[in-house]
């Protein structure tokens, strides 16, 4: 028997919160799919913590690590190396050891613009887009609309530091215009628009009244109104949107496609995405 059966593959999530992170249901299902030896645990990290977790994760051979709100950003100044995609969106949401190396990527944006595409059957290209936040998610998910051929698109931010920073990185990195838009009061979704994007944590679980602040009567019908939260996925934004007639795109497709390339850059593998979001059906639909 080989020395290691006993001993797991270790990776998981840094976040605070975390507790509500459902990403584990999905990697343990594709574990078990791929009779994998591998265990995924969501840890919670406060902002002053992470830099003794990063040191733990590598004391204790974790073979990778996903990291959520807050920790896209602070976590670049752990890692060894990053890809240039990361490099361009300043944020990481996953981390590969290979050897003594921690490499960061971020898979955040491809998985949203996957699940764009084959969710909800759109096509970026030529189109307007509007941003709620500016954090760590919107950058990633920003930037590859924006390369995909999103034509303009709006950051919305209630700090303008961010908000600026985000858009002159699209405008100086991308070829799409971007424009940042401060954040005071409910933002007016402009007529325009056609897709609008909730890149924040509000309505995430225990908070599940909450949403962000919208004037919903500017939300028309034919607009796709997006959001990154994957808990509850049909979150009172969404519910609200499309009782004024707009196609709504939850965020349950973003976690799976994103999880997915994960999965195959820790073990390798291609990923089986059908029982990753059967895991998370199961539970949310």
């Amino acid at each position: 028997m080989a020395s290691d059966n006993y001993r797991h593959q270790l990776v998981g999530v840094f976040g605070d919160p975390v507790d509500e992170n459902p990403t584990i249901l999905m990697f343990d299902a594709a574990f078990k799919a791929k009779d994998l030896n591998w265990r995924y645990q969501n840890f919670r990290v406060a902002p002053e913590g992470l830099a003794d977790a990063m040191r733990g994760m590598r004391a204790m051979n974790f073979r990778g690590i996903n990291l959520t709100i807050p920790h896209k950003v602070e976590v670049l100044q752990y890692l060894d190396k990053i890809t240039p995609e990361a490099a361009t969106i300043g944020a990481v949401n996953t981390v590969v050891r290979d050897g003594d190396d921690l490499i960061g990527t971020n898979t955040d944006g491809k998985g949203f613009l996957t699940s764009l595409k084959f969710d909800a059957k759109l096509d970026p290209a030529g189109k307007r887009v509007v941003f709620l936040g500016a954090g760590g998610a919107a950058r990633a998910m920003a930037v590859e609309l924006a390369l995909a051929g999103a034509s303009h698109l709006t950051i919305v931010n209630r700090t303008t530091q961010r908000g600026e920073a985000l858009a002159q990185l699209l405008n100086d990195k991308t070829p799409a215009q971007a424009e940042f838009t401060w954040w005071l009061g409910d933002y007016s979704v402009p007529a325009d628009t056609d897709i609008l994007v909730n890149a924040t944590n509000v309505g995430l679980y225990p908070g599940v009244g909450d949403k962000p602040g919208v004037a919903m009567d500017t939300i028309r019908g034919g607009m796709l109104v997006c959001d990154v939260i994957p808990n509850p996925p049909r979150t009172r934004f969404l519910i609200e949107a499309a009782a004024k007639g707009a196609r709504t795109l939850d965020g349950l497709g973003m976690l799976v496609y994103q999880g997915a390339i994960a999965f195959t850059i820790w073990t390798g593998q291609d990923a089986p995405i059908v029982e990753m979001k059967q895991a998370l059906t199961d539970v949310f639909i």
